[in-house]
């Protein structure tokens, strides 16, 4: 299944999540892609069908939320209703590992929480880092800026979980579409998505004075 995108300077998400009417089968500050014309135009053919119809297969309680077109992480938050901790932000992130070969992670941390290179880096043992950029995060997470999921459908994408993102009973994120989002029940993603869980979020910095 899939995950959220490359750093942008909007606090945009990946994949985020609301309120909305339907009721399925039992679902930045800071970095990721910004939203942009309308919602059909972000829409990549058959992802949402796709997730639907993997998260009926496998028996999973979510919520539909339907809401106004919007990708950014506090956004979307106040829209759909929930604090910005249970949504899941979703960064692609290139590791270099020597001079010829290079991964790609799905690292998917909670919407308030800055994502620490760094600790991607070691935890793949590369020798360098960034975020993806835009064409190639698209590709690998097979939906456009702003919806990405937090599942991986790529092989080339490893995906990669906090543990406080977990710490939830819920989590939010965009339906790889901007006007619909989902609300999962957190150990039903973790059984259908397998992610590889370790600690990947910045230490926050103490405020001064």
């Amino acid at each position: 299944m899939t995950g959220d995108a490359y750093e942008g300077p909007d606090g945009s998400e990946g994949a985020d999540a609301g309120e909305g009417p339907g009721a399925h089968g039992g679902p930045d500050a800071g970095e990721g892609p910004e939203a942009g014309e309308g919602p059909e135009a972000h829409r990549r053919p058959d992802a949402y069908e796709r997730l639907i119809a993997d998260l009926d297969a496998g028996g999973a309680r979510y919520r539909v939320i339907d809401h106004p077109a919007e990708g950014r992480t506090e956004q979307v938050s106040a829209l759909r209703g929930h604090g910005v901790e249970q949504a899941a932000k979703c960064l692609i992130v290139m590791v270099k590992i020597g001079k010829k070969r290079t991964r790609h992670v799905l690292a998917v941390v909670p919407g308030d929480a800055r994502l620490d290179l760094q600790a991607v880096k070691g935890l793949l043992e590369g020798t360098y880092v960034a975020f993806a950029d835009k064409d190639r995060a698209e590709e690998l997470a097979g939906s456009v800026s702003g919806t990405v999921l937090p599942f991986s459908h790529d092989p080339r994408l490893e995906l990669v979980v906090d543990p406080s993102l977990l710490e939830l009973p819920e989590i939010y994120f965009n339906a790889a579409r901007l006007d619909r989002s989902l609300a999962l029940a957190t150990d039903d993603y973790v059984r259908l998505a397998a992610p590889r869980v370790a600690a990947i979020v910045a230490a926050a910095v103490p405020a001064a004075g």
